[in-house]
């Protein structure tokens, strides 16, 4: 089987921001690349999970979110860097109903595991918010991540609490 570093999009991989779906304003955060090589060469496969609403509330498309993970995709090959798969929910609760998929639930991380032969337990995954933290959890990760680097987010069920994500090198 193999482990997994799951990561949250938007404030973990580019800078938030609302709704972002446009390469001109996509901002790669500090360390991304760093981390994502570090983590491969212990034997991880790369894996996105992230909720996108605004597609649900028609801000943007389904090809406008292929497009820029399809460019995003290639900018960490550039790096070296193989993204294994980018899962996204599309819903939103108010706008399209409830869904397994949005974190907090584990819809995306199951769906994961299940395609690419991920063992969840040995796995971990770094996000920005804490239903990314409660999506870990509900699938069987042991160990999730909060990056936090200006200490917004409070409380937390978190392993550890980033404000760097060179804290992981």
């Amino acid at each position: 089987m193999n482990k997994a570093l799951f990561l949250d999009r938007d404030g973990v991989i580019n800078v938030e921001k609302n709704y972002l779906h446009r390469r001109e304003d996509f901002e790669f955060i500090d360390g991304i690349f760093d981390v994502c090589r570090h983590y491969t060469a212990l034997g991880y496969i790369i894996i996105v999970v992230t909720n996108q609403s605004g597609i649900a509330r028609g801000y943007y498309s389904e090809a406008d979110f292929a497009a820029l993970s399809e460019w995003m995709v290639g900018e960490f090959k550039a790096e070296g860097i193989t993204v294994a798969a980018v899962y996204h929910c599309p819903h939103h609760p108010e706008h399209s109903g409830a869904c397994e998929c949005r974190k907090p639930m584990p819809g995306m991380l199951h769906a994961a595991a299940q395609e690419h032969d991920i063992d969840l337990e040995a796995s971990l995954l770094i996000g920005d918010a804490e239903r990314d933290i409660q999506a870990a959890y509900a699938a069987g990760l042991k160990t999730a991540y909060l990056y936090d680097p200006e200490h917004k987010c409070g409380e937390t069920a978190a392993t550890a609490t980033l404000t760097s994500l060179r804290e992981l090198l």
